[in-house]
Order: C-alpha cells, then structure tokens, then sequence
C-alpha cells in the first residue's frame, strides 16, 4: 500500500513539474513582421505559410486574400510589384512579400503573379 502511495505522489509531481514549465514567449520579429505588412497582412501570411519555394497566384486570387481591389497600379506597372514602397515609412504593399522572404515576377497580360522564396 505504501508502495502505491509513493509511485502516485512521483507521479503526480512529474505531472505538476511538466505544466510549470514556463511557455516560449511569442516570437517578437513575426509580430513586427505583421504590423509592417500594413493592410497587406493576409498575402504575407500566405505566403509565409506555403511550403512550396514558388507560388503563382492570380490578381483575383490575391483580391480575395485581402478582400479589396488592388490598386490601377499594380495592373499596368510591373515596377509596383518589382520595386520596394518607395515611402518606406508606413506599412507598403512589397512589405508582404518581401517580409515572408519572397520576390514577385508579375505577368501583366495573364494576370499572375510569381512569389519565388529569395535565396
């Protein structure tokens, strides 16, 4: 009987010992990643979490991401999509893609977008 005791009261310490373990802290870097993604922050965490190193997404698929129009812009100008938010300081559209470590090869004509992995 004592025996029964003691293995339950080991037991029960191992337990106790295994949820006070104190949790990792939220990785901090992802949480500033998001708030520089701005209004962008749907295509950012698709794109970071796709395991595939390209992924080709239509304009309307990327609509739908973020649930609004895209600029005129980003349909006539292959630049919007090439070239860094030249107004670095707020949140800017390339900060989605380039903050999940992807570039973008836009095709006008189809429009498609091609996110490859930056090596």
């Amino acid at each position: 009987m004592m025996f029964a005791v003691r293995l339950r009261e080991r037991l029960l310490a191992r337990i106790r010992q295994s949820t006070a373990r104190p949790r990792p802290e939220p990785d901090a870097a992802a949480g500033q990643r998001l708030v520089k993604a701005g209004k962008y922050v749907p295509l950012y965490t698709y794109l970071e979490n796709r395991f595939a190193n390209t992924v080709v997404l239509t304009f309307a698929e990327i609509e739908d991401l973020l649930g609004f129009t895209l600029p005129d812009l980003a349909r006539v100008r292959e630049d919007w999509w090439t070239s860094p938010d030249p107004h670095g300081a707020t949140p800017g559209f390339s900060d989605s893609w380039i903050l999940a470590n992807r570039t973008a090869r836009p095709n006008l004509l189809a429009l498609t977008v091609v996110f490859d992995r930056a090596v």
